[in-house]
């Protein structure tokens, strides 16, 4: 589970501190009350930033959940030695740039427990803007010091098709596309590309040129199969431009299947109170997560690596198993709250779960349609996992928005309930439950059409493919045969092969007009008049 992106109040905006801000300078003139709060041992060598650890890692997304996770993890790591600080990179906004650059990378890290405990996290050396520090993001991906690149860019940032490859006809690829060609044609590089996938080609083919070895590149998206399909888009885009350096990344380019979780909600100004009131100074961006942090890498990393293991990363030889596990038991009943606690008026987990009937709902769902779905790895005790799974949701000192988890609908729906409903279809299982997820995002759709007036935008890649459905919709007063038949038109969402298939045609327009105005109170008896017992 987690959070990819949030939003924060522009400096600007915020309330004002007489504080010092954080920095290096100001924590070496502070006297921390919390351990944890005071200057990172590996950072303590004062002015001299030569003498602390070098950079090793490029990351690219620098958001609220890989400023919990990944950097947490590293930070860790730094511990134990190594030079693997890490250059943050956003690859539109400046929003943490602008936060984080004066306080020399450092931030806050608040654990949500039933006590509140708080980290100070020196991982990340810079953040560069890519529109803004193009050559100096060139420089930190093709210098031979960075060994790695790690990824938290939302699903849609991979740029692929509803097959799981790199979309070709994608504006930004094709774009790249053709900026690459220019470059080889005239020997340069100052073209700056637009997608992920075309930034990493770019410094691979100069890393190539000067004959440094490529970096691991190591996704960390909630993405099926991450690994595979981030090389398979990095080699496609490689080959329409330059067989050689495909044809050397498909000898030498490692990138592991990885698993990330934990629940990472929006930073608020509350968080920045209680920080400042620990601290003594203010961070302009601290983070919040659970206690919960897991990753799962595939074990095929290069011996040179931080020492991620001895701050609790699992390198397994199958990450799938826990992929699926994970995207089943946790990410799909979370999606499925989201949508129908947001057409229910609820606004956080923590709330959704003070509800009865909806918990009881969402824990049949993961009980009889999720859990028969798969295999769990021998790990793992399904039934322990699931349970721990919702005492996370009841966890009252983390405050996760069920309308920012219900974002990119479109790209998450694909990965965590399409191919459930796919396995029980072939499997003979049921999946009324399922197809009430699926349902829920379809009145979702409608209810964001309907608010755009109110100025409440509908956040998701397919945002104007979707309106234009949920306004076809609205034309057909109140037809559910008809508007069920228009959401299966897209193809990004429902594969053609479900989108005809009887049954589940039959079951989605069976929950789709059971959720017509929904109500809390009477969400019990809807569901039960269209058998499924809660």
């Amino acid at each position: 589970m987690s959070a990819n992106a949030q939003t924060m109040p522009p400096l600007a905006e915020a309330k004002t501190s007489t504080l010092p801000r954080l920095s290096q300078q100001t924590l070496q003139g502070t006297a921390a009350t919390i351990p944890a709060l005071a200057l990172p041992g590996y950072l303590t060598s004062g002015a001299d930033q030569s003498a602390q650890p070098g950079i090793g890692i490029v990351h690219l997304g620098p958001g609220a959940f890989f400023r919990g996770h990944q950097a947490w993890y590293t930070h860790q790591a730094l511990k134990q030695g190594g030079d693997w600080r890490i250059c943050a990179v956003a690859l539109r906004s400046s929003d943490v740039s602008d936060a984080l650059t004066p306080q020399d990378g450092l931030y806050t890290l608040a654990v949500m427990e039933q006590q509140t405990s708080y980290q100070l996290i020196g991982s990340v050396a810079e953040v560069l803007v890519a529109p803004k520090h193009f050559p100096q993001v060139l420089a930190r991906l093709t210098a031979a010091a960075t060994k790695y690149v790690t990824m938290t860019i939302t699903e849609k940032g991979y740029c692929l098709n509803g097959a799981g490859v790199l979309d070709l006809q994608h504006a930004d690829i094709v774009h790249d596309l053709q900026s690459f060609a220019r470059d080889l044609n005239s020997c340069a590089d100052s073209s700056q590309p637009k997608s992920a996938i075309g930034l990493l080609v770019k410094a691979l083919q100069l890393r190539f040129t000067a004959n440094v070895p490529p970096f691991v590149v190591i996704s960390c998206d909630n993405l099926t199969d991450n690994g595979h399909k981030l090389k398979n888009a990095l080699l496609t885009f490689a080959e329409k431009s330059s067989p050689a350096l495909a044809n050397w990344l498909k000898q030498q380019l490692i990138s592991p299947c990885t698993m990330v979780d934990s629940i990472t909600p929006a930073t608020d100004d509350a968080l920045r109170q209680a920080v400042a009131h620990e601290l003594g100074l203010e961070d302009a961006w601290p983070i919040k997560r659970e206690a919960f942090c897991q990753w799962v890498i595939e074990d095929i990393l290069p011996a040179d690596r931080p020492a991620w293991g001895k701050a609790g990363v699992i390198y397994a030889s199958d990450v799938s198993a826990f992929e699926k596990a994970k995207l089943r038991l946790l990410n799909a009943p979370h999606s499925t709250m989201a949508y129908l606690g947001v057409l229910l008026g609820i606004e956080t987990v923590y709330d959704a779960m003070q509800q009865p009937v909806l918990v009881r709902f969402l824990k049949a769902l993961v009980e009889e349609e999720i859990q028969p779905s798969f295999q769990a790895p021998a790990e793992l005790d399904v039934a322990s996992y699931s349970a721990d799974i919702f005492r996370r949701f009841e966890n009252p000192s983390v405050r996760h928005l069920l309308a920012q988890i219900a974002w990119d609908g479109s790209q998450k729906l694909p990965m965590r309930l399409i191919p459930v409903i796919q396995d029980n279809l072939a499997a003979g299982r049921p999946i009324a439950k399922l197809a009430l997820a699926i349902a829920a995002w379809c009145r979702f759709i409608r209810l964001r059409a309907s608010q755009q007036a109110q100025g409440v935008t509908l956040v998701d890649p397919l945002a104007a493919q979707l309106l234009a459905v949920a306004a076809q919709c609205a034309e057909q007063a109140n037809e559910p045969a008809t508007e069920v038949a228009l959401f299966l038109t897209l193809d990004a969402v429902f594969p053609p092969k479900l989108a005809l298939d009887s049954r589940f045609v039959a079951a989605l327009k069976n929950a789709y007009t059971s959720l017509d105005q929904l109500q809390l109170s009477t969400l019990a008896l809807q569901l039960q008049q269209d058998g499924v017992s809660v």
